[in-house]
């Protein structure tokens, strides 16, 4: 299991995963709408301005202050990391 970090110390499971996307569409801010009604909404921003949302394969939604650029790097180098264990464990 891979730990994304999303600010203050929050952490998301990298591989329940489905996107990373901007808040400002409207049918982005419907998604949150919705999830806040049945409460699977998940607000890690702190008070901050939301800059990003993931979504789930569990249909939870998580707001973060990190922008959208800044999660996915963020999980590509956890993708890195672990390949690079994967070839120091073939050795």
């Amino acid at each position: 299991m891979k730990l994304i970090n999303i600010g203050f110390g929050n952490m998301v499971n990298a591989n329940r995963m489905i996107a990373i996307v901007s808040p400002e569409s409207a049918p982005i801010k419907r998604i949150i709408s919705e999830a806040k009604e049945q409460g699977n909404l998940i607000d890690a921003t702190h008070g901050r301005r939301t800059r990003a949302v993931i979504i789930t394969d569990s249909n939870h939604i998580i707001l973060t202050y990190l922008q959208a650029e800044t999660v996915a790097n963020r999980l590509d180098e956890a993708d890195t990391d672990l390949d690079e264990e994967d070839v120091d464990l073939d050795e």
